[in-house]
């Protein structure tokens, strides 16, 4: 039956301050009663944006928040920037259509001539793009085709970890796929190395272990269509590849006359500390991914590539939406913006500064296991701090180069972090194979003042679960963080009080309320 209640009628009389929280706690209940089961975001985040600016989100209840989200990282400029706004009200105020479809239009030569100026040298020169429905799914799905019709084959090689959208195709080739029809191939990491051992030696095993499975004729795995690999994988814990690592798959695609997919979805337009995450290798694939952020916060995708692999009839990837003006008005904006005033650079800067500070947290906390990261694009893993420590073995192997044996993942305590946080003015998403590491996506325009606010908030709130009694399992934990050598506990108990809104915060901003304590499923 369909849910028919009407927004609260409000006497006029009644303060603003007041008016709010009833606003508020409706619009939550109305969606919890008439949107779909797989909503998720709402979920963790129960809040109503109705300003924002910048980093800052304001709510109907009036508290306010510092997005480390960015729409999953959309928004390279962060909320309404105004670049963005005035590229859109020109293209309202000309009098341009709005829907186009797949024709030629001003905005679109305007967009599409800023895009290719931004791509790795030597690929613009010999690429075509095709804009695909905008969504970062249908552009994976584009590319897959792709790669199946210029190559006449039909497999697809992904690697574990992987997320590369919802769709049918897309969730083949992600990490969590139930049913199997792609080949999956170690992604290397170092904290939770699937080998064992980590840094060069466990990207080498996994390049050796990529070599077998294609070159062995009785693998099971026939010569694929195309590799698709993230440069660094978001959803599967923010764990950067390494570039020899990459320039190894590039080598080992290339010697095989197999298509190269990377999915820069979300590490594009600067986000890693680089224009395109790929430049980190210097490596030029031979088909790019592209979403979230080309759209300067509007829906848009679009797959590039080789122009030797357009083989395409007409109409073999079509769209209703692939022609959103507005959004590559927006897009040729952020992209110009982000060029132009080296944000790329600026991402690299200071998300080396933040990685810093962050580690200092692992020092200081036995729950947080792994600190990593590239860029803007920041995780950390948050793990059982009562599990016994490695044994004596796995310690010895470990002081070899061994990467001995990580906690087990912690992801309940991962929500008790992402909700201290949202109490404490900071959205964060959580992330990883487990769900269990924090994930800090926030815009490229994020000044050092509002980084320390945001790494002063996230501090507090592991802070805060970590002094409660009982740990995720119901258990004692460690109360507090350490005190380091030459500190005295009492000290440490003062440094561990940080991240309140005299601890750098932003001018103008106020820490916000705590959300409801009903949780809106």
């Amino acid at each position: 039956m369909a849910v028919t209640e009407s927004a609260p009628d409000v006497a006029p009389a009644m303060r603003e301050a007041e008016v709010a929280p009833l606003a508020h706690e409706g619009i939550l209940r109305r969606q919890s009663a008439r949107e779909s089961a797989a909503r998720t975001y709402a979920r963790a985040l129960p809040i109503v944006p109705v300003r924002a600016r910048g980093l800052t989100i304001e709510g109907a209840d009036g508290s306010r928040y510092l997005d480390c989200l960015s729409g999953a990282g959309t928004l390279a400029l962060g909320h309404n920037h105004p670049v963005v706004l005035e590229a859109i009200r020109k293209v309202l105020d000309s009098g341009a259509p709005l829907h186009v479809l797949d024709l030629a239009t001003p905005v679109k030569d305007a967009f599409t001539t800023e895009l290719f100026r931004t791509l790795p040298p030597g690929f613009a020169d010999h690429a075509r793009v095709q804009f695909c429905g905008p969504t970062g799914t249908d552009a994976v799905e584009a590319a897959l085709k792709l790669a199946r019709a210029a190559t006449g084959r039909t497999g697809v090689v992904a690697f574990s970890g992987a997320y590369h959208g919802m769709t049918a195709g897309a969730l083949e080739a992600s990490g969590g796929a139930s049913d199997v029809r792609v080949a999956r191939l170690p992604y290397p990491q170092d904290y939770r190395c699937p080998f064992g051992v980590g840094g060069d030696r466990g990207a080498e095993l996994a390049a050796r272990w990529t070599e077998s499975l294609l070159d062995d004729p009785k693998s099971g795995v026939p010569t694929p269509a195309g590799v698709i690999v993230e440069p660094v994988q978001g959803e599967g814990g923010v764990i950067p590849a390494r570039d020899d690592w990459m320039r190894r798959m590039r080598d080992i695609t290339s010697a095989r006359s197999i298509p190269l997919i990377v999915d820069e979805v979300q590490t594009g337009v600067g986000r890693t500390g680089a224009f395109w995450a790929v430049e980190h290798s210097g490596i030029t694939p031979d088909v790019m991914v592209l979403s979230k952020a080309i759209g300067g916060s509007l829906p848009l995708a679009v797959v590039v590539y080789r122009d030797d692999l357009d083989v395409w009839e007409p109409s073999a990837h079509a769209g209703t939406f692939r022609g959103n003006q507005l959004a590559m008005a927006a897009g040729a904006a952020t992209l110009a913006y982000v060029r132009e005033n080296r944000l790329a650079e600026r991402a690299a800067h200071l998300g080396a500064r933040m990685l810093a500070q962050l580690r200092g947290l692992a020092a200081d906390f036995p729950c947080v296991g792994d600190v990593r990261g590239r860029g803007l694009m920041i995780g950390v893993e948050l793990v059982d701090p009562v599990e016994p420590p490695e044994s004596a073995a796995e310690a010895a192997e470990a002081a070899e180069g061994g990467a001995g044996r990580p906690r087990p993942a912690a992801p309940d305590l991962a929500v008790a972090v992402q909700r201290e946080c949202l109490r404490r003015g900071l959205i964060v998403e959580l992330g990883g194979r487990h769900s269990s590491v924090v994930r800090l996506l926030p815009p490229l325009t994020i000044t050092d003042e509002q980084a320390n606010a945001v790494l002063d908030r996230l501090s507090d709130a592991v802070a805060s679960v970590v002094a409660r009694p009982t740990g995720p399992r119901g258990r004692e934990v460690e109360h507090g963080r350490r005190a380091r050598p030459g500190e005295s506990v009492r000290r440490a108990e003062r440094t561990e009080r940080i991240g309140r809104p005299e601890h750098g915060a932003i001018a103008g901003h106020r820490r916000a309320t705590p959300p409801p304590r009903q949780r809106h499923s």
